[in-house]
């Protein structure tokens, strides 16, 4: 005790002080921690606004009497550390920052299923803690308050709005940073451009209900694909006899459009808000019916969405049925799967609801509205029968609640059915799963199915996947590192689940009848460097055999949409495709009646442009690629883009987004679905 006084003796820091500091303490080691390059001009952005903020913050406690001013800075100051423990703690899982809507969305889930994962975390990286805990305690046992403020409170209100304006300044001095504020607002990129602080802040401007979508003109620059990369299927040439055929007039198709004025509704519409919605749908071009209209109609549907599931898993040898699915049913050759920033529940929603998640709970938001545009949706009025399932907690992401809205009539997990079917696990089997539930089905046609994986979740070792434990044996030859091992053991068992799936269609007799969709709801992150999985290096480089220094790497997928009666075609799509595109495509093969405007995705068989996007406006098209991270466009080999056009596509973009997160704040789609036609007096 009497050691302590001495300090605090010799050790004077008023809380002003403290709190003018530590919040550029917190933001320095969140970014040194979760940033590979610590590029020059954001950090200096980053320390300015971070001064700034605490310069703030040391005014409010200057106010106060010394001993006041000091207990409640080391308040916040722990509050402040908690805050950015946890989007550390979030980054090194998803290798992503997380809007703490959609941490507090999955809470429940992660200390349930991955309660033994997070305490291991925090035991591996105890040290973390204590290095954010380490000044506030010291400050707290050893320094004295000080005297108060005085005519220091002039200089700090003065330094406050001079490193304000500092801190915008370099913000719209740095070409493309200041978009970020507000029109290509994203939560991850602003943490990374901004600061925590600041993020928390635009989160909670941007993502508030009370300003009016913010949609941008569109420049009108012609686009003009260099080749065309329309889908391809072999020509059956008959009996030639020699004769030259007439030529046959080329077939007129329709628009995928509803009867639906979007024009009418937004000038008759009061709330604003929906108004500029309306005005941006009917400023649309709908994409045309084609030659793929229609060619799945009546068929049954299973739609998987299957967990952590990347290309590189299929080869002929280690996994023949998905080789066989994805080289004899359609080709995508061209796929990606963004990371949208909400780990397994925003890569759901891209697949199944078709639009951009945003910066909320995504899939749990799907409660709030009339998803009556889903395939799910579509297929349950024409009278298909409809189950949805998933092999782990039936509560987890709130699925119970969200998936009987997409379109199924029941949802089944473990805790409200799948307990009878599935083997207690981490993780469960693909294969156990739809070996109890496809046979529920074959006898009661046409049926539409959705299967949410888990088989493939890390972590990847055989100690902690006791699928990668289970079917370590088949890779166990390979020549490849241990963690790449279990990865490809563990998605193994959805490898055997769909060789038992495709075996009961074709003893059935219906596989000609059936349409299989197998896309991923994310990249592997749990091959990623993380404390959280126990992975030590970049495995991800290794499984794809190149760098993965980028997006445009790291996010490209396979998506697999095979049926029999397709294999004996070459149905062949090399444009860029993303899953945003799945829902428009089936609807088109199914033949359902569906408004493509209302839609962010494409058509991929329609002449509508290919386009795929990231959260963070990054964008691919058929003419090249735009990095947002380093404002840059790189054109694709031998083309030449015309002026305009990369801002042209970033309009687009942040259309499609501001669009995507304006339908769930407002709800949208309940102001439409009155209009559907039939549903109008």
């Amino acid at each position: 005790m009497k050691s302590r006084k001495k300090i605090q003796k010799r050790l004077t820091i008023p809380g002003w002080l403290f709190a003018a500091v530590i919040l550029v303490f917190d933001e320095f080691l969140l970014h040194l921690w979760t940033t590979d390059q610590l590029l020059p001009e954001r950090l200096a952005v980053v320390v300015v606004f971070a001064l700034a903020t605490g310069t703030a913050l040391a005014l409010v406690i200057s106010l106060l009497p010394p001993k006041l001013g000091k207990w409640l800075v080391v308040i916040v100051s722990l509050l402040l550390a908690v805050l950015y423990l946890m989007e550390y703690f979030i980054h090194d899982a998803y290798q992503i920052f997380m809007a703490f809507s959609v941490v507090a969305a999955g809470a429940e889930g992660v200390a349930t299923d991955f309660l033994g994962t997070v305490l291991n975390l925090l035991m591996v990286d105890f040290w973390r803690i204590l290095v954010y805990l380490a000044p506030i305690i010291l400050y707290a046992v050893f320094a004295a308050p000080g005297k108060t403020a005085g005519k220091s409170r002039v200089i700090l209100a003065v330094a406050m709005v001079v490193l304000y304006v500092a801190g915008f300044g370099l913000v719209f001095g740095i070409s493309g940073y200041s978009a970020g504020l507000s029109t290509a607002y994203a939560f991850n990129s602003a943490v990374t451009d901004y600061g925590l602080h600041v993020a928390l802040v635009l989160e909670g401007v941007n993502g508030s209900g009370s300003n009016e979508p913010a949609f941008t003109d569109t420049p009108v620059v012609p686009v003009t694909p260099t080749t065309p990369t329309t889908p391809t299927t072999p020509v059956d040439s008959g009996d030639s006899t020699g004769e030259t055929e007439a030529p046959t007039e080329p077939i007129v198709y329709g628009d995928n459009v509803l009867d639906i004025d979007f024009a009418a509704l937004a000038a008759a519409e009061t709330n604003s808000n929906i108004a500029s919605i309306h005005t941006y749908v009917a400023s649309q071009t709908p994409s045309v019916q084609n030659e793929y209209t229609g060619l799945f109609e009546g068929k049954n549907l299973i739609f998987i969405t299957a967990e952590a599931f990347t290309g590189a898993v299929i080869d002929p040898e280690l996994t023949p049925t998905l080789y066989r699915m994805a080289t004899e049913g359609m080709q995508f050759t061209d796929y990606f799967q963004p990371l949208w920033g909400a780990g397994t529940t925003g890569g759901e929603y891209s697949n199944v609801v078709g639009m951009a998640p945003g910066q909320g709970g995504c899939m749990m938001e799907a409660v709030e509205q009339d998803l009556f545009f889903t395939i799910g949706n579509q297929l349950q009025k024409l009278g298909y029968s409809s189950a949805a399932y998933h092999n782990n907690s039936y509560t987890y992401y709130s699925r119970h609640q969200t998936h009987t809205r997409l379109g199924y009539d029941i949802f089944m997990g473990v805790g409200n059915g799948m307990e009878n079917g599935v083997r207690k696990a981490w993780p469960q089997s693909d294969l156990e799963m739809f070996d109890y539930t496809i046979p529920m089905h074959l006898d009661n046609q046409p049926f539409s199915l959705y299967y949410m994986t888990v088989s493939g979740h890390s972590p990847y070792s055989r100690g902690g996947n006791a699928m990668a434990k289970k079917n370590y044996d088949a890779v166990a030859h390979l020549d490849c590192s241990e963690t790449i091992k279990c990865y490809l053991a563990a998605n193994l068992e959805l490898e055997y689940a769909m060789a038992s799936l495709l075996r009961q269609l074709e003893e059935a007799g219906i596989a000609d009848d059936t349409v299989i969709v197998i896309s991923s709801d994310h990249y592997p992150y749990g091959l990623d460097e993380s404390t959280t999985w126990g992975t030590s290096a970049e495995y991800l480089t290794e499984l794809f055999g190149q760098p993965c220094n980028s997006r445009f790497v790291r996010d490209r997928n396979a998506l697999i949409i095979w049926s029999g009666c397709i294999e004996d075609q070459d149905i062949v799509v090399e444009e860029p495709v993303c899953s945003l595109d799945i829902l428009p495509t089936l609807s088109n093969l199914f033949g359902v009646e569906y408004d493509s405007r209302l839609l962010v995705g494409r058509d991929v068989f329609s002449d509508t442009p290919a386009l795929v996007f990231w959260p963070d406006y990054s964008w691919k098209t058929e003419m090249g690629v735009y990095d947002s991270s380093t404002r840059t466009f790189t054109p694709a080999e031998g083309v030449t883009v015309e002026d305009g056009y990369v801002e042209y596509i970033a309009s687009v973009v942040a259309n499609k987004l501001t669009y995507s997160r304006s339908v769930q704040k407002y709800n949208y789609f309940n102001y439409v679905s009155p209009h559907l036609p039939g549903k109008e007096e």
